[in-house]
């Protein structure tokens, strides 16, 4: 895989990683204090495909604090990526606010995109309550971390520890996490205004996927589903919202069924 940055109107770099391979490419976008380190894996998964893994803005290796963490910015963001570097329509494939991201770039520019694969997505969500939570829990890591092993220590043996473990950025105080908390705020708050227009209106063939134990209700399952176009639902029988952490074999199978629909 090769690295690789492209710059926005508004001057906020993003990076990517880019997997060479023939046929639909396919685009990779992570989710909320994640980056694409942690969608390598699934990449790999497809080696006989294109695949492009965005950093978007305000984490991993693109522009720490963008001025503009709106839902359209991350949209612009992704338009242009698939401008600069896709000929063809490509496959999107998200995690959570990832997939988001996907389904409201997909509503923007349909000719864009070929399919979306969405793992663990809805309209929009969660409270402001919720909200600062995660906030604060990203507010009490003890950064910088002396080691890794002292980052595994406090955040936990879990995938998702394990992923922000490795993902650490080597400062010379110390390993910092690729994201600061007050921007995951304000990029969360965005993703929670409802997007039922967007959804409803898609008309690009759609894989959603959600984990045995993932973080929507049954409820929020079926009327997410139900208020698509052309959707498909793969119900994984293991996994969490991280399900491509902790449940890969399962979500790499069903990601190729949805790309080879393609």
């Amino acid at each position: 895989m090769v690295r690789r940055t492209i710059s926005t109107d508004d001057g906020t770099t993003i990076s990517y990683l880019d997997q060479p391979g023939p046929g639909v490419p396919v685009v990779l976008l992570h989710g909320l204090a994640g980056s694409s380190t942690e969608l390598v894996a699934t990449a790999r998964s497809l080696p006989h495909r294109r695949v492009i893994l965005m950093d978007q803005r305000g984490h991993g290796r693109s522009t720490r604090r963008p001025a503009d963490t709106s839902r359209e910015a991350f949209v612009r963001d992704v338009v242009h990526l698939l401008e600069v570097e896709c000929a063809r329509p490509a496959a999107l494939v998200g995690q959570s606010m990832g997939a988001h991201t996907a389904m409201l770039v997909t509503a923007a520019r349909p000719e864009l995109v070929d399919r979306l694969v969405l793992l663990e997505c809805a309209e929009g969500g969660g409270t402001r309550e919720e909200h600062e939570q995660m906030a604060r829990y990203f507010r009490s890591w003890p950064v910088p971390f002396a080691d890794r092993g002292a980052a595994r220590a406090f955040l936990g043996d879990s995938a998702l520890g394990a992923a922000w473990v490795d993902d650490l950025e080597e400062r010379a105080d110390g390993l910092h996490p690729r994201f600061d908390p007050d921007v995951m705020l304000a990029t969360i708050e965005a993703v929670a205004r409802p997007r039922w227009s967007e959804w409803e209106n898609l008309q690009v063939p759609a894989t959603v996927v959600y984990g045995a134990h993932g973080m929507f209700s049954p409820a929020q399952r079926a009327e997410f589903t139900s208020r698509g176009r052309e959707v498909v639902r793969v119900d994984l029988p293991r996994g969490s919202h991280d399900a491509h952490l902790d449940a890969f074999d399962d979500w790499v199978r069903a990601l190729r069924t949805a790309l080879d629909a393609t």
